[in-house]
């Protein structure tokens, strides 16, 4: 009877074992960040549309608050315990701004900027932090109205373009563990070359506060740089986008 009794406690323990493995097992295999989050942007450089060229693109967030129609931007991070994952990130703003033209005079300028980043990453874990490695594109989806005074350009007085395009991008993120709570995080990354735009590039750093297993607070700032041209230069096909986006970042993010 005792012997029996040792049997049948051996494979209670074990089937426990083996049913809370899976479970674990399950808990590790995937993690999840989704961060809403408000970037103070600010949108310096220009524009050359048609025959309209060097027209200034400098738009403070004070201006885009006046401006600002419509604002979406999310983050969202998938990362396996293998250390691959994926990385999605869309902003989008639809504001408009008079500015002054190279030799003076007002052109009013309606611009809609979106960019969304589809990332592959693989995280390599440090001492004291993490190391993510990304490669993937960054597509931008611009829709830019410019009315320019007429006596400035005569025959553009009024031009639409709608431009989008893809670009390769590579990069890196370092994430560095100050304490439990306090997280200090850098991110570079660079792309075009040519391929689509001429250049294009990310960098920025920031703080994560981290106030418990499921919620964190992200403060950073970051800019991103773009100079992209299509079409022939004083041609009416003509389009070029050289800007620079830039500001502080206040977001939420919900990890699961």
């Amino acid at each position: 009877m005792k012997r029996i009794f040792i049997i049948f406690a051996a494979l209670l323990l074990t089937a426990n074992i083996s049913a809370a493995a899976p479970e674990e097992e399950k808990q590790k295999s995937w993690t999840f960040d989704l961060e809403p989050y408000l970037m103070a942007s600010n949108i310096s450089g220009n524009a050359s549309v048609g025959r309209a060229t060097g027209v200034d693109v400098d738009i403070e967030f004070s201006d885009i608050l006046e401006t600002l129609n419509i604002g979406a931007m999310i983050h969202f991070e998938a990362h396996h315990e293998s250390g691959w994952g994926i990385w999605l990130d869309y902003g989008f703003m639809d504001l408009s701004q008079d500015t002054s033209g190279p030799v003076g005079g007002v052109a009013s300028t309606d611009l809609r900027q979106g960019v969304m980043e589809a990332f592959a990453l693989y995280r390599q874990d440090l001492a004291h932090g993490k190391l993510d490695y990304i490669a993937g594109i960054r597509w931008w989806d611009n829709d830019i109205d410019i009315t320019v005074d007429p006596s400035l350009f005569p025959g553009s007085i009024s031009k639409k373009v709608r431009a989008d395009w893809v670009d390769a991008v590579i990069g890196a993120r370092w994430t560095h563990h100050i304490s439990e709570n306090w997280h200090f995080r850098l991110r570079g990354d660079i792309g075009g070359l040519g391929l689509s735009s001429d250049f294009t590039g990310t960098a920025s750093a920031g703080i994560i506060y981290v106030i418990n297993d499921l919620l964190d607070i992200d403060l950073t700032y970051k800019a991103t740089w773009v100079d992209y041209e299509e079409g022939t230069k004083h041609t009416p096909d003509h389009f070029e986008y050289d800007t620079v986006t830039h500001g502080p970042i206040l977001g939420l993010n919900f990890k699961f």
